[in-house]
């Protein structure tokens, strides 16, 4: 039970871009690991996803195109790019563990994660 933390968001403007980083306190070697956001009023939404041991890599289809998910097991560390920010991703942006199988956007299947950090896109 690997404890997470997210760093590197921020307010930006419309067509900006940041990189998120979330680091664990023990090896992520073997884990699945995911970017949800949540927004005031909505559901938890899955963002991205590296899987364990396969390296396959998900994305929600509003970020596609934009967003790139990447991991260094050896720094036990995820990342987040995030290219031609909108408005509409302002949310708070989470990092989560597991290592169950099973559809990766479920957040209830994730037994670790971060406190969130907050990104904030203005038009």
């Amino acid at each position: 039970q690997v404890q997470l933390r997210e760093s590197g968001g921020g307010s930006v403007q419309d067509g900006d871009s940041l990189t998120l980083s979330c680091v664990a306190s023990g090896s992520i070697y073997s884990s699945t690991m995911a970017w949800f956001r949540q927004s005031p009023g909505q559901e938890r939404e899955g963002v991205a996803a590296i899987y364990g041991f396969s390296r396959m890599i998900a994305y929600a289809d509003s970020i596609k195109g934009r967003f790139t998910v990447s991991r260094d097991s050896d720094k036990n560390t995820v990342y987040l790019q995030m290219d031609e920010l909108k408005p509409e991703d302002t949310a708070q942006y989470y990092c989560a563990a597991r290592e169950s199988g099973g559809v990766w956007y479920r957040p209830s299947t994730y037994t670790s994660w971060g406190p969130g950090t907050q990104v904030t896109v203005s038009s």
